[in-house]
């Protein structure tokens, strides 16, 4: 789990590594991440990473293929000042998955025109933008899901309303145990283009998403002691 801050007040980014996949096919689902930062387009040039002026943000494509929206300016300090400021989901039918997201989820309308919309649960944080494409949706080989943090007695509302307005149920309301860790309480949802939404409660998942001061030590020893680098 990657981010600037805790989970608690920050937006992370879960990297999961396969053994042995050389590359990802991409598909069109995954619009980008808006990040609103100075140091990251300071970093960027002293390492000569490649990227894009385009119109206020740069653009800088991950090893994998992922875009990545660069905002430079500071985003300031302070709790929940989190420099991730925005994901982009690409959908086939804006007004089909308003309703969804913002009638079935309860999700807050922000900014709306006529090809994007902007979501968010809670005022100065996280935004979702939904962006209408004209192509079909192809997840081709790479797939993700977005998850959020709910109070325990709010699961089984959006599990019956859900199920109430007939829309997808990947996953229904289980307990998942970490060993010599918290139980934490999921469901996980497909909206009408089939991205995944997964609601976990913040009991459980607020105990088991504690920063853990050794992982970025971990990360090195694991990159360096994998075979594939090679």
């Amino acid at each position: 789990m990657i981010g600037y801050g805790p989970e608690s007040d920050h937006f992370v980014i879960e990297l999961t590594y396969n053994y042995g996949v050389k590359e990802y096919t991409l598909g069109n689902d995954f619009g980008g991440i808006t990040i609103q930062s100075t140091e990251v387009i300071e970093r960027a040039t002293k390492q000569n990473y490649p990227m894009v002026k385009e119109d206020e943000h740069f653009l800088l494509v991950s090893p994998d293929g992922y875009k990545f929206f660069v905002i430079n300016e500071n985003v300031g300090s302070g709790q929940g000042a989190d420099p991730v400021q925005k994901v982009t989901l690409n959908c086939t039918d804006l007004e089909r998955s308003i309703q969804y997201w913002h009638g079935e989820l309860q999700m807050k309308q922000l900014v709306k025109n006529e090809r994007s919309v902007q979501l968010a649960y809670q005022e100065n944080g996280f935004v979702l933008e939904l962006k209408r494409i004209q192509a079909p949706l192809d997840r081709a080989k790479a797939y993700g899901r977005i998850a959020f943090a709910v109070p325990l007695d709010l699961q089984p509302i959006i599990d019956e309303t859900i199920k109430k307005s007939k829309n997808t149920i990947l996953t229904p309301l289980i307990s998942l145990d970490t060993p010599g860790k918290a139980t934490v309480r999921v469901i996980i949802l497909a909206d009408p283009d089939g991205h995944e939404i997964c609601f976990v409660d913040e009991e459980g998942f607020t105990e088991l998403s504690q920063v853990d001061p050794a992982s970025d030590g971990q990360l090195d020893k694991y990159i360096k002691k994998d075979p594939f680098q090679e």
